[in-house]
């Protein structure tokens, strides 16, 4: 079972508040403003700072 996506439109990312998107390819929510990507573990996303991926601009999604 994959993660619903109404739950993907009304989480915020827990640093900016602002809007993830899915990324399906690597199973993460991404806050393209802070350029963070939060797991998601067992289809539940993992919203901790401590926890997010850094991503590099080529790595943002489309």
């Amino acid at each position: 079972m994959a993660i619903d996506a109404k739950l993907v439109e009304i989480i915020a990312c827990p640093v900016c508040k602002g809007k993830l998107q899915l990324d399906r390819e690597h199973n993460e929510l991404v806050c393209r403003f802070d350029r963070l990507a939060y797991p998601i573990t067992e289809n539940i996303p993992v919203l901790l700072e401590s926890r997010a991926r850094k991503l590099d601009l080529d790595e943002l999604p489309g």
